[in-house]
């Protein structure tokens, strides 16, 4: 249970906020505030804080318009800071991130009463690798450079231009060597050759460690109360182990907003690839810089032993490499068996092959050997950085070891996709999805091998839930069909953990109509379904005011674009015809000037898009957004779910189908002024069994079915 003095110090910030800018307490608020503390107060401590048991895991869906933001800093700050931890709020959008960093954290600190500081977290890539850019204004010899960047060392060139104007702002102290603050931007083939990672960076070995841009920014972190940081930041923390760019886990209350995108976010971190010809030629230039290293430095001890045994296992990779891309092409089928494309081929159930199987083990065991090795070279360079030997220049060993770094980084890669597939799935297990891409780079013919969970669940739980002090997760789409059932799946979150939904303020039926017009045609009479849109279109679009028009389909938004004719072609302002920033901007711009706009848009428009008042007064859904599992990953899931006895429909079809028409209807009320309609132009909701599901999964609006 919460002390009283706990409970004290949320209320008094509270109404202190609520009086500072003259508001007055809203329902769903204080709900979602009160939720986050009763279940923190939950927690079982020992007498140094370090949780022991008890619930500490809180979902919440918040209608827009809630002030979830607020709610969760109220709920949070003061907790962390009695139980001496840090709060991370994670973001899937840079805009929400901008909003925390910008509007909310300082407004609330301004008018809440309470002292915290807060920093916002990027990752090491945002960030200038001062050794680096001294290597490539050429201010240092740096004997590496010819292996990779001798183009950028010509100063002759637009590039080496720009080398030498950032070090002048850099060294200057106009620039403080954060990419969001660079004097002109760079394109990211560029910006990438100015960067490190985690596995090429030398820390406190380096001779610009004190003046190092993304270690000042952590030691920033550091100090602050609160961390504001997005979904990939955080996973790439706990991939990393937890602790290395954010606070460990166990010293940590997480706040996911916008959290719906987590499991998707998580996918991505636990999936693995391979490229067989591309990692041959790698590792023949591995070779390579091998034999340049041993001719540039006086290697000793271990180290000499390592590149001596080094080409002898590149051989057995190599061989084992060759054999595996001829067992592809007599294993893998390409063309009309694909469920996607001609260029992948998934291995039905996960399973592959019995000999590509006992292949990638063989992989797997020279990937490791291989992998030991650099690993031995890696420590004795560090250790000449650190002057420990004297026959080794500190600098050249220095502008070694990122290269060494680059090299374990791909090893590592390699030898996790062999694994992944040398092992088979657990019995009853979640299986992993397995499969085979054709690449076509530059004219260079490839087979990528990939394998990845098809359900991120157990990785969460092992990495996230189960190591952290607390966490919120929150969103305005938690639920689908009213139920939390498909977030606990995809994330792994457990049944007994907190779960609430807190209804938005707005007063739906009074403020919106929900139409479904008579239709001739269903979209799986995908052609006529088209005509008939277009001639729907042309009769109800109110050319004067803001409306949007989502599509689940590009070929169907090209086709009514094409077909639409004028004037209503002359409003149409269509994504990808330019940025989405800059299709908003015109968009709100013909507004205020008087004209109306049309916006056409895909599945990013249904989600993120605030367009309040008169920029948005009737959104149009073309067709319910059910998507077809056309990836390896959803495939996989789908046929796991129908092989344990379930219905793929039913289980991911529908609740995503409802996710996304949620979403979608939530474009039209942004604040509580706001009024207009909202048109489905998809009988099925009336026509099929299911409709009725999907319908009573949507905000409470006027109903208006022909």
């Amino acid at each position: 249970m919460l002390e009283e003095s706990h409970k004290e110090a949320i209320q008094q910030a509270y109404r202190a906020y609520l009086g500072a800018k003259s508001l007055r307490p809203r329902l769903g608020q204080r709900q979602m505030i009160g939720t986050i503390a009763r279940t923190f107060g939950e927690i079982e401590q020992d007498s140094e804080h370090n949780r022991i048991g008890g619930r500490h895991l809180c979902v919440i869906e918040a209608g827009t318009g809630t002030g979830k933001t607020v709610a969760y800093l109220l709920a949070t700050l003061p907790l962390a800071k009695v139980w001496k931890k840090q709060v991370v709020v994670s973001t899937a959008t840079v805009a929400l991130q901008e909003q925390i960093t910008q509007k909310d954290l300082p407004d609330l600190k301004a008018n809440g009463g309470m002292q915290f500081s807060y920093a916002l977290a990027k990752g090491r890539g945002r960030y200038l690798c001062p050794s680096k850019l001294e290597r490539l204004t050429g201010a240092t010899s740096d004997p590496t450079l010819a292996l990779f960047e001798q183009d950028a060392l010509n100063n002759k060139d637009a590039e080496g231009e720009d080398w030498q104007s950032l070090m002048q702002v850099w060294s200057s102290g106009q620039w403080n060597g954060d990419k969001d603050n660079l004097p002109n931007p760079l394109p990211d083939s560029s910006w990438s050759k100015l960067t490190t990672d985690h596995q090429q960076c030398t820390r406190h070995r380096c001779q610009f460690f004190s003046q190092c841009p993304f270690y000042r920014a952590r030691q920033e972190l550091e100090d602050a109360d609160c961390i504001v940081a997005n979904h990939d930041l955080v996973l790439a923390d706990l991939s990393l182990g937890g602790g290395v760019i954010l606070p460990a886990p166990a010293k940590t209350i997480y706040v996911f907003d916008e959290g719906h995108h987590l499991p998707d976010k998580a996918l991505g971190h636990f999936t693995f690839a391979m490229a067989v010809r591309s990692t041959d030629r790698w590792l023949k230039q591995l070779n390579k810089n091998m034999a340049s290293m041993a001719a540039q430095l006086r290697l000793t001890g271990d180290m000499v032993k390592a590149v001596e045994q080094i080409p002898s296992e590149v051989r057995t990779l190599e061989q084992g490499l060759l054999y595996l891309n001829e067992l592809i092409g007599s294993t893998v089928t390409w063309g009309d068996d694909s469920e996607y494309s001609s260029n992948v081929y998934r291995f039905a159930e996960g399973r592959v092959p019995e000999e590509l199987r006992g292949l990638c083990d063989q992989l797997r065991q020279g990937w490791g050997a291989l992998q030991s090795l650099v690993d031995k070279l890696s420590r004795g360079i560090q250790q000449a950085m650190g002057g420990e030997y004297p026959d080794i220049s500190a600098k050249e060993a220095e502008a070694w070891f990122p290269i060494i770094g680059q090299m374990l980084a791909r090893i590592q890669e390699a030898r996790a996709l062999c694994t992944s597939y040398s092992e088979h799935d657990a019995e009853g297990a979640v299986p992993l999805a397995r499969w085979a891409e054709k690449l076509d780079y530059q004219d260079i013919l490839d087979t990528n091998l990939c394998s990845s969970p098809i359900l991120a669940a157990e990785r969460l739980r092992q990495v996230l839930w189960n190591r952290c002090f607390g966490a919120v997760i929150c969103s305005a789409t938690l639920t689908a069909l009213n139920r939390f059932d498909r977030i606990m799946m995809r994330a792994g979150l457990p049944s007994d953990a907190a779960y609430e939904r807190v209804q938005s303020p707005f007063n739906h039926g009074d403020a919106a109509e929900l139409w479904v017009p008579l239709m001739r045609n269903e979209p799986t009479r995908a052609q006529e379904h088209t005509a008939e849109l277009v001639e729907w279109l042309k009769q109800n679009l109110n050319l004067n005011e803001g409306s949007l028009v989502l599509f689940s389909s590009r070929r169907q938004m090209e086709e009514v674009l094409e077909k639409i004719g004028k004037p209503w072609a002359d409003l149409i302002l269509a994504q990808g015809t330019y940025s989405k920033q800059e299709v908003l901007r015109l968009h709100r711009e013909n507004l205020d000037e008087g004209r109306g706009s049309i916006l056409f848009g895909l599945a990013s428009f249904a989600e993120g898009i605030d367009l309040p008042g008169k920029y948005l007064t009737h959104v149009i859904i073309a067709k319910i957004p059910f998507a077809v599992p056309d990836s390896p990953v959803e495939a996989g899931l789908a046929e796991w779910i129908e092989k344990r006895g379930g219905n793929p429909f039913m289980e991911i079809s529908m609740p995503d189908a409802s996710i996304r028409l949620v979403q979608a209807a939530g474009r039209l009320l942004r604040s509580e002024q706001d009024t207009g309609r909202i048109t489905l132009l998809d009988r099925r909701v009336v026509s099929k069994r299911y409709g009725k599901a999907l319908l009573d999964s949507l905000p409470p609006f006027r109903r208006r079915i022909d």
